[in-house]
């Protein structure tokens, strides 16, 4: 049962006289401080505005309609619903004004940060869109920084979100749907995407799981992204995020889906692939070869991050003999007073980095990126005088470390993380074979994974020679045509 059933009010209509009128608004919202009830005289008319106090900002249609009361109202009795039309064609010279007679429609405005004006004697209100413009200013990505390319980031208000992308894309073919999720935050989101380009399979299937939302709130949209995802218990992110600009306009010009939310500065994208994690809007602001080899960079930084420390854990406990002879006598006289295998060894350093981290997004900037480093660097040095790992065993954990930072999707990041202790624990009880088998078992399961009807590996597996010119490698503009349908 949702918020307006439980009140029983989704069908009742406005009433004509004033004081019912407002004592209906106190009823449903309880008689909060900050609605703010406001009377001023139109012509022979009395008129009501109602607004937030903070969230509305109704100064210019109060002075508007104060300036053409002497040119509005003519010198005869008119009637509330003469009045009405009056005010509405002439003394409102605003956007996005709409009539309504049911208090369910009314409220829903009234909260999002709309005005009301009522005309005594008359049961239709006019809802004007005057919502506050007290919000964060436009500011660079701190998530997703560039060197070479736009310094704009998105912000938390919808309308600002959908004119950065239509700024980039200047088309007649862009289209927004817009709904709201949560029965009490009543949150408004927005699709975009490029009509005649975004895949109509793909666009339903997003239109029915949204459809299907059933929550009490909705704050961030990781809520969403959490309710339409294909798998929710994989590790592997199938639904991008970013708070770029230009690579959400990028990747509504290559066919995919935009979710913008109100109240975050983060977009979801749909379909997601694989190889999407690897690319950087940097990538296409730089020359065609440095790109590619940066890209190439990062697919080995996501082989480091995810199997260096399974990997030395393997070697130095089940296939000693795979080391050469003058690095296997270094790694045993360094291990010689640690009384732990290799498999703690690694988890004790592991887990200590995961903590510091942590520690270091939760603390204040000014102080956060210090005690990180410090702590990192003094913690390591001690454990190793005291024996309890190796100076070996820390650069593993430095290497995984700085590689997993080299990704440029976040949530790669978190999922590789969370496979590295999974294979570091197999690492420890089968060696190299069980890590094998884990990479097949990986393998098979991406293959598995779908992103809205998409295939997840798409250009990967199966393999098409005609969709390599953007995967691996970034070649030339001019021999890029992208779309995710083509992958």
């Amino acid at each position: 049962m949702n918020q307006v059933e439980h009140f029983g009010w989704e069908h009742e209509h406005i009433h004509d006289n004033r004081n019912q009128f407002i004592d209906v608004l106190k009823h449903r919202l309880g008689n909060s401080p900050d609605i703010i009830y406001r009377d001023i005289v139109y012509g022979n008319n009395s008129v009501l505005i109602v607004y937030v106090e903070g969230m509305s900002d109704p100064k210019s249609l109060i002075d508007g309609m104060l300036e053409n009361v002497d040119v509005a109202a003519s010198s005869k009795e008119e009637s509330p619903e003469q009045a009405y039309e009056r005010l509405k064609k002439q003394g409102i010279a605003m956007g996005r004004v709409r009539d309504t007679d049911h208090y369910t429609e009314l409220i829903s405005a009234l909260l999002a940060g709309g005005s009301i004006i009522f005309v005594e004697g008359h049961s239709i209100c006019l809802l004007v869109g005057t919502e506050s413009l007290n919000q964060r200013g436009v500011e660079e990505a701190s998530s997703q920084s560039v060197v070479r390319g736009p310094r704009e980031g998105f912000t938390e208000s919808l309308r600002n979100n959908t004119a950065l992308v239509r700024r980039r894309i200047q088309s007649p073919m862009v289209r927004i749907e817009q709904r709201r999720l949560g029965e009490q935050t009543r949150t408004s989101i927005a699709i975009m995407y490029m009509e005649g380009m975004a895949d109509e399979e793909v666009l339903s299937e997003l239109r029915t799981r949204l459809d299907q939302v059933q929550l009490p709130s909705v704050l961030e949209s990781s809520y969403i992204e959490e309710m339409i995802q294909d798998r929710r218990y994989s590790p592997f992110p199938t639904i991008f995020n970013s708070e770029r600009p230009d690579v959400i306009a990028s990747a509504i010009l290559e066919g995919r889906v935009a979710i913008l939310m109100e109240g975050t500065p983060f977009v979801l994208i749909v379909p997601s692939l694989f190889v999407q994690a690897f690319q950087s809007s940097e990538d296409y602001y730089q020359r065609a070869d440095f790109a590619s080899l940066v890209r190439l960079l990062r697919y080995f930084c996501f082989v480091l991050a995810l199997l260096t420390p399974s990997f030395y854990i393997a070697i130095t406990t089940f296939h000693q003999e795979m080391i050469p002879t003058n690095l296997l006598i270094s790694l045993i006289g360094q291990r010689e007073g640690v009384p732990f295998p290799a498999f703690v060894e690694a988890l004790i350093m592991e887990i200590t980095f995961e903590i510091l981290r942590e520690a270091g997004i939760r603390l204040p900037k000014s102080i956060g990126q210090s005690v990180s480093i410090v702590g990192t660097l003094v913690i390591g040095q001690a454990a190793v005088d005291a024996g309890l790992v190796s100076a070996a065993m820390v650069i593993v954990v430095a290497i995984t470390a700085i590689a997993n930072f080299a990704l440029p999707a976040f949530n790669l990041g978190i999922s590789v993380r969370i496979l590295r202790f999974l294979l570091m624990a197999i690492a420890a009880s089968f060696g190299l074979y069980g890590i094998m088998i884990s990479l097949i078992i990986i393998a098979l399961h991406l293959c598995s994974l779908q992103s809205l009807g998409v295939p997840y590996m798409s250009s990967l597996a199966p393999l098409k020679r005609n969709s390599q010119k953007d995967t691996l490698l970034r070649l030339s503009q001019r021999m890029v045509k992208k779309h995710f349908r083509e992958n």
